[in-house]
């Protein structure tokens, strides 16, 4: 049975992106260790961010995001990120003009169709789902299993929220995964059900 993961990498101060949807240093440390963590060779990371990392990549069946950060990454140009299967788009605006309805993008109305979506093509391996909005109404609605941070050391003071706008209070479990690595500490929540 798969699980249901909200994940970022967050400031300090709780931020996936400043006032105008930039990231700033939060992937810096994607960038300053010598293994790569990918094929591409561009994303290099410490031992320890790898051993942490790349186990969890190869699990991801499905990513789930809104339709804002559709837009802002071009979708991705047409290639779902860091070799995940299949996107499930939330959005209310439907398919964009030209995008093929057989390709890995799949657009749904509601975080609820998003995640069965999700599930259903992931088959049993991992759904994730990109924090922010979309990210905290799935967590409201009772769906995510694992709440994952990589808390990188910077304040950005404001911008977008990892929780996005959620506004009720949500347990999780203590930490079962406190590990640090360069620039970032990755830790991992079991949802309390």
């Amino acid at each position: 049975m798969n699980k249901v993961v909200m994940y970022a990498s967050v400031s300090v101060d709780g931020f996936i992106a400043d006032e105008k949807d930039q990231p700033g240093p939060l992937f810096d440390w994607l960038l300053s260790g010598d293994v790569p963590l990918d094929e591409s060779g561009v994303l290099k990371v410490s031992q320890t961010s790898y051993d942490y990392t790349r186990p969890y990549w190869d699990q991801l069946g499905a990513t789930i995001a809104g339709r804002h950060v559709f837009d802002l990454t071009d979708g991705w140009d047409g290639t779902p990120p860091g070799g995940v299967d299949h996107v499930v788009v939330v959005t209310h605006r439907g398919r964009p003009d030209g995008w093929d309805p057989e390709g890995p993008f799949h657009f749904v109305d509601g975080v609820e169709a998003a995640v069965a979506e999700a599930k259903e093509l992931a088959g049993d391996r991992t759904v994730e789902v990109a924090a922010g909005d979309v990210g905290g109404q799935v967590l409201a609605a009772g769906l995510v299993d694992e709440v994952r941070m990589d808390v990188i050391p910077v304040v950005f003071g404001s911008g977008k929220r990892y929780f996005g706008s959620v506004n009720a209070q949500h347990l999780l479990e203590d930490p079962d995964v406190a590990i640090q690595g360069n620039r970032v500490l990755h830790l991992r929540f079991p949802v309390r059900r």
